[in-house]
């Protein structure tokens, strides 16, 4: 009798469960947590796991891993022809071991790199309409007790409904990114650029996008060029209660100083020799919304004083004239450079420093995200087959590893342009290695390379501080792409992801002739 009460203590326990399972699918990473944590309370176990397969591999990874070492896990790629978990997902039938290290299908790599020793073991698989998407691993019974089938039984019942429920959260997912592409292509037909938030990384900064767009602070957006700084405020601003206002933005690295301030705050006629008539400025255009100005770091200091002003006052007045106006805008600022360093140099005032960075957002370059690349990649695919009237249908298999290895010193905007580059010299139905031209671009080993240089260089000389560290790297990084495109320096911007006239004061600045 002792033991139909556990059962029905489970089984209670396995209701209990599924109706959390089934009423998660907002969040598909909180959803597989709950799964391994349902797991591990219904047979009492140290560690879980759940391992999906790795598109275009052969291996499997860590979606989830609980217990000890799982965080050390993690990164460790399974392989699915000689591992336990890879006969389950072969098979698709269920395991018990209750001495896993004899078992001839136990592959240690995983026990060796994290030092955990697996023991006991139940591996079944996560189903989707009977095909086996993942497999679940619970490891370790506790007090060193055998799994029984008992235990199987109910962790059976569990993953018909986990499987259901997976389904489910893709599909919401999947809703939600069309959902999403929709609302951008919108945004898109009104000036603003699609969005694509299919990384981790990129989904977490996302989430403080939103807490940080109810607000009306200034925003200080950072990040190597070419990562997307503009469309995160462009976010910043359609989150926020000024979306139906006015969204302005200004380049402040494309314009002289002279029509910088006339055209931040406008003039009155007379006010120089071409003003001809009175013009309305981007500060007063933009009033009751959000200006964007980018490449901050380029801004004159007379013109950081006024700036300053307006952020603190909410007021200015237009060029040749002493009208005082009063605006109600929120500021919106993003840079690729070292801000703090130009503080420090005294070529950015600290008190407009500090007044952008109430609210900082640092947006990660397109390498450290790297499962955003094939998503981006088949957003430009479909954009520049529709372009140029060819009907890519895909990536060769060769393309996609060349995409995901390859180091982006151009970030997204490199991206695309090798995207719309291979649409446009390529022949369908799919877009080749070879299309996109990247081999002869520097490699992580090559950036490498170069880094171990200015090291050695920065050693030798007498001068050891980090910025001279930096300047070598970059002159040597600078210096190698521009060789590699023949001295057209406006490939070579393409490439690097900055403007021609930038790249031209970069090489004065660099010595590089």
């Amino acid at each position: 009798m002792a033991s139909k009460s556990i059962d029905v203590e489970k089984l209670e326990a396995l209701i209990e469960i599924q109706t959390l399972i089934n009423s998660n699918y907002a969040d598909l990473d909180a959803l597989l947590v709950h799964i391994l944590e349902s797991a591990m309370r219904l047979v009492e176990c140290e560690s879980s796991s759940l391992l999906l397969v790795k598109p275009a591999s052969n291996t499997l990874y860590f979606a989830v891993a609980l217990g000890p070492k799982g965080v050390e896990a993690k990164d460790i790629p399974v392989d699915v022809d000689s591992s336990i978990a890879g006969w389950v997902f072969l098979n698709n039938q269920s395991v018990i071991l209750n001495d896993v290290g004899s078992d001839s299908r136990f592959c240690p790599t995983v026990q060796d790199k994290t030092g955990y020793i697996s023991h006991s073991m139940i591996a079944l698989p996560l189903r989707v309409n009977g095909e086996c998407v993942g497999v679940i691993e619970l490891l370790n019974k506790a007090n060193d007790q055998h799994f029984t089938r008992n235990d199987l039984e109910i962790l059976n019942l569990l993953s018909v409904q986990a499987g259901l429920a997976y389904q489910n959260a893709k599909k919401f997912r999947t809703a939600q990114n069309e959902i999403s592409l929709l609302q951008n292509s919108l945004h898109t037909a009104s000036g603003y650029h699609t969005f694509i938030a299919e990384s981790s990384a990129v989904r977490d900064l996302m989430a403080v996008v939103d807490k940080v767009s109810r607000t009306n602070s200034s925003v200080l957006i950072l990040g190597e060029s070419g990562v997307g700084k503009e469309l995160f405020a462009e976010q910043l601003h359609l989150r926020s209660p000024r979306s139906d206002k006015p969204f302005i933005r200004v380049n402040c690295a494309a314009l002289s100083p002279t029509l910088l301030e006339s055209e931040l705050f406008g003039h009155v006629k007379g006010a120089f020799t071409d003003a001809v008539n009175d013009r309305v400025g981007r500060f007063e255009a933009a009033n009751g919304g959000t200006i964007f100005l980018d490449e901050i770091g380029e801004l004159p200091l007379d013109l950081q004083a006024k700036l300053l002003r307006v952020i603190q006052n909410r007021t200015f007045e237009k060029v040749g004239s002493s009208e005082t106006i009063a605006v109600d805008v929120r500021v919106i600022a993003a840079t690729n450079k070292n801000i703090e360093e130009m503080v420090s140099q005294g070529k950015f005032r600290s008190d407009l420093y500090y007044r952008l960075n109430v609210l900082p957002i640092c947006v990660p370059p397109l390498r450290q995200r790297k499962e955003a690349i094939e998503p981006l990649a088949q957003y430009f695919r479909k954009k520049f087959s529709i372009e140029t009237k060819k009907n890519f249908e895909g990536f060769s298999p060769e393309a996609l590893e060349l995409l995901r290895s390859y180091y982006w010193p151009g970030n997204i905007r490199e991206l695309e342009n090798s995207i719309e580059r291979a649409c446009v010299l390529g022949h369908p139905p799919l877009i080749q290695a070879a299309d996109l031209h990247l081999t002869t671009s520097v490699q992580h080993s090559d950036i490498e390379s170069l880094y171990g240089n200015a090291v050695a260089e920065c050693e030798q000389a007498e001068d050891k501080t980090l910025r001279t560290a930096v300047h070598n790297f970059k002159r040597a990084y600078v210096k190698r792409i521009l060789e590699e495109n023949g001295g057209n320096q406006t490939v070579t911007g393409r490439v690097l992801g900055i403007q021609r006239t930038y790249l031209s004061r970069l090489l004065n600045e660099l010595h590089i002739r």
